[in-house]
């Protein structure tokens, strides 16, 4: 099947946000520093792991590569699938005030290069490495931490 990453119109896309499901794909880095958090620029402008939206076509392991690639510049080895959760994103977190419910696919991942260098995308402001538990860290970001034991 052919990938297909068109952008749909906002109008439209708010419209399916409001009632569908979206299904998501994010990495979660480790490496020996700890465990990669970048500062998105866009909703929910939070400390989190990068993600994406899965494109139609497009393989669950392609687009966590992918992410990695064009969101920190990486290429990594994905190390296990670490499981499917639901996240749920208020109205009035969201710029078009539409409330979200992303499907969410993650991924362990080291980078493939020890002498890796992160280059962050447009999505994102800057980045930092978790060693040990932050309480100041998102809910969900603090649910994978303790789920999968990462830190």
């Amino acid at each position: 099947m052919e990938i297909r990453d068109d952008r749909v119109p906002d109008e439209e896309y708010s419209a399916f946000l409001d009632s569908m499901p979206q299904v998501c794909v994010e990495v979660v880095l480790e490496t020996d520093a700890g465990v990669l958090l970048a500062k998105r620029e866009n909703e929910p402008r939070v400390w989190f792991w990068p993600g994406s939206r899965l494109y139609k076509g497009e393989e669950l392991d392609d687009a966590a590569r992918r992410v990695a690639d064009e969101e920190l510049g990486i290429e990594v080895t994905l190390r296990e699938r670490l499981g499917v959760h639901a996240h749920f994103w208020d109205a009035e977190d969201t710029a078009e005030g539409v409330s979200r419910h992303t499907v969410n696919v993650v991924y362990l991942a080291s980078p493939r290069c020890e002498d890796h260098e992160i280059s962050l995308d447009d999505q994102h402001s800057e980045y930092r490495f978790l060693a040990e538990p932050d309480p100041q860290c998102h809910e969900y970001v603090r649910e994978y931490l303790s789920a999968h034991e990462l830190i």
